[in-house]
């Protein structure tokens, strides 16, 4: 009986043909579990991701956030550093562009001549003192301007914002890290998942209010801590970005020369 064996073409075709079947079936097994490799997160049920999120941002030192936010008809968009004792970076409006720096309860407001300028009721403002750093400089010191020229005066110098001028509270508002993310990352409704995505390089799960996100949507890492990583409010108020969580830096008042201290009161803007 004459025995068959494998010509060496047809072994040299069998060995691929193994090869890209075994790789196949590797490939298929990691494309069946997107949560091969992570921190596990995204195994879990759609609250308890967010509860894990929300902890993580709890504990954390720093972030820094940056995006879009509408909030009482007003459309902000914010790139801030954040830590908890204070925080720097910029707040853009419809009409203008402001710097904000917060060291402890110090706060500082930055922007050009355009955003100073103002309607006084009284036909002018007071000039602004040159702080040297006592933070006593006197709105009343007697001497008027008006609008333009006070605002000649205050442009690109970083503003010292009066505790009881009624702007420091909602100014301050964009630095404080914990009431910005008390009101970012808090889903309310029912929860489900969402989709495996990425963003900035990082693993993420999606986790909404509701199919269609119509209460919002909350992207949390799937690498190292279940920090939060995208934010979406419902119903398009906005999205950020959360990054650089527990990254450290630098906050100090600003020197002599860049501060002034308007007094008791900003003028009007």
């Amino acid at each position: 009986m004459t025995v068959l064996r494998p010509t060496s073409r047809v072994r040299g075709a069998v060995l691929p043909l193994a090869l890209s079947v075994g790789l196949m079936t590797v490939l298929g097994a990691c494309a069946s579990d997107p949560d091969e490799g992570t921190n596990g997160v995204g195994r879990l049920d759609a609250t308890v991701i967010e509860e894990k999120a929300r902890a993580a941002a709890d504990g954390a030192e720093a972030v820094r956030l940056s995006g879009t936010l509408v909030s009482k008809g007003g459309t902000y968009k914010l790139n801030m550093r954040l830590k908890q004792d204070g925080a720097s970076g910029s707040v853009t409006t419809k009409n203008s562009t402001f710097e904000l720096l917060r060291v402890g309860d110090a706060l500082y407001l930055k922007a050009d001549a355009g955003f100073w300028e103002h309607e006084d009721g009284a036909g002018g403002s007071a000039a602004p003192s040159e702080s040297e750093g006592s933070g006593s400089g006197s709105g009343d010191s007697g001497s008027d301007h008006g609008g333009s020229e006070a605002a000649d005066t205050l442009e690109d110098k970083y503003v010292k914002v009066p505790e009881d001028d009624p702007s420091y509270k909602q100014l301050r508002g964009f630095t404080d890290m914990n009431l910005l993310l008390d009101g970012l990352i808090g889903l309310h409704g029912d929860l489900v998942k969402g989709d495996h995505d990425k963003i900035g390089g990082v693993r993420t799960i999606n986790v909404r209010v509701g199919e269609d996100a119509v209460g919002g949507s909350l992207d949390v890492s799937l690498e190292g801590a279940p920090f939060p990583l995208r934010f979406a409010r419902g119903g398009g108020a906005g999205v950020v970005i959360l990054s650089e969580w527990n990254k450290d830096f630098p906050l100090a008042e600003p020197e002599k020369g860049q501060m002034l201290d308007y007094g008791k009161q900003l003028p009007r803007t």
